[in-house]
């Protein structure tokens, strides 16, 4: 009989940061710094438009993003040269040795992709309901019915509320001219 020695460290055991840190760490500051960079030069591309409602213009919040972006990676690459880290997943009750669960992605990219082809056909409510229904029994929860009132309390608001609220008409498909 063999038996399993499972790995069970804490926070507490996990080793020290390298001095200098850690070179993913760094990864992930260069790209930080890169896309600030392409927000920021993407918005100087925009042209400088003003008017008497809208004084800024549509350049200033991707100026202001990308600028933050930048300092952000600047500020990110000290604190990983002067020896931070992020901490590791303390609180999670996740199995860390247990792999991926492949069905639920499936079903999930499977839903998505049903939602994306049937969305112009069959209209935002019925595909939105499918959505929601989908997510749902992806993810694991088996009460078929209450899901499905949900789905559709779901799906009429959020067309609803993109029709009045914001001006946005989303496909109706089959139910146009009834919603």
């Amino acid at each position: 009989m063999s038996s399993q020695v499972k790995d069970e460290r804490t926070v507490e055991d996990s080793p020290p940061p390298r001095e200098g840190g850690d070179r993913a760490q760094y990864g992930m500051c260069a790209f930080l710094a890169l896309l600030g960079t392409a927000v920021v030069v993407d918005a100087l591309g925009i042209p400088h438009i003003t008017s008497g409602t809208d004084p800024v213009g549509p350049r200033a919040v991707p100026l202001i993003l990308g600028t933050l972006l930048v300092v952000l990676a600047v500020l990110y690459a000290l604190d990983v040269a002067r020896g931070g880290h992020g901490e590791p997943e303390a609180g999670e009750d996740v199995d860390l040795s247990s792999g991926a669960d492949w069905r639920t992605v499936a079903l999930l990219v499977a839903v998505f992709v049903a939602n994306a082809l049937l969305i112009e056909r069959l209209g935002w409510v019925i595909s939105g309901g499918l959505l929601f229904w989908g997510t749902a029994f992806a993810l694991g929860n088996r009460h078929y019915i209450r899901n499905l009132l949900i789905a559709a309390t779901l799906s009429l608001t959020t067309f609803y509320a993109f029709a009045i609220g914001l001006g946005v008409n989303l496909p109706a498909g089959v139910l146009q001219g009834i919603l």
